[in-house]
């Protein structure tokens, strides 16, 4: 199926991306910073997404675009299911309030569909109980930011050796059990009990282009998919990605 939203490009030196559940376009400005042109597919409408967009079902499209061939388009696919079904933040939340079957874990089946595209692939999870291999996992420490947003990735069809983790430099900034700890990284998460205001956050972030707090919550730091892709393309360039 030809998607007629997909913004067509004439063949470039840059290889290109899909980013599948795209939401603002976090993971997909690190990986253009890299060297990639970036296509992003998100069901909900994402005016801030800075790439070409597709608003369609991920999983659906990247059916389609197996079936058509579409697919030979592309050089490397990065997948952020949603994590609501086993995520730690809301695992706990969900079986107290009895929302715990309300989620439905998509990693299986966009695994599914990943490997039937043949491609270079990511998926990123956040921590918590999602089966995913943890064949590299990030920490904002790593880059200097003022977030700690550790975040676990399975590498499909390509490896890449885990980086240092160095030691944090101090506390989560908020409110724990009725005392305020200060500290040099901010909550990325919710609101209130010391959390950031929306420039504190997108400061930390590492993200410019939106102000909305739902699209930075969600979105993991362009300086890790930036690592990423940038660990990818050089192994391509050195034959040693797979």
């Amino acid at each position: 199926m030809t998607h007629p939203t997909l913004i067509r490009r004439e063949r470039t030196a840059r290889p290109l991306l899909l980013d599948l559940f795209c939401c603002a376009g976090g993971a997909g400005t690190g990986y253009r910073r890299a060297g990639f042109d970036v296509v992003g597919v998100d069901i909900a409408p994402r005016p801030n997404y800075p790439f070409a967009f597709v608003r369609a079902d991920a999983l659906e499209y990247l059916s389609d675009v197996i079936a058509s061939g579409e697919i030979e388009r592309f050089a490397f696919v990065h997948s952020s299911p949603p994590c609501q079904d086993k995520c730690n933040l809301t695992v706990g939340t969900n079986r107290s309030k009895g929302w715990g079957g309300t989620h439905v874990d998509l990693v299986p089946p966009t695994r599914v569909l990943l490997e039937a595209a043949g491609l270079p692939y990511v998926i990123e999870q956040p921590n918590g109980r999602a089966e995913i291999r943890k064949d590299v996992w990030l920490c904002g420490e790593m880059f200097s930011l003022g977030v700690l947003r550790h975040r676990n990735f399975e590498l499909g069809h390509w490896t890449t050796p885990q980086p240092a983790h160095p030691k944090h430099r101090g506390r989560v900034r908020g409110w724990r059990h009725g005392e305020f700890f200060d500290g040099p990284y901010v909550a990325p998460y919710g609101n209130g009990g010391g959390k950031p205001t929306v420039p504190e956050l997108q400061a930390a972030m590492g993200i410019t282009w939106t102000d909305v707090r739902e699209e930075l919550t969600e979105a993991i730091p362009p300086a890790f998919s930036h690592w990423l892709g940038t660990q990818f393309l050089t192994g391509v360039r050195t034959g040693v990605a797979a």
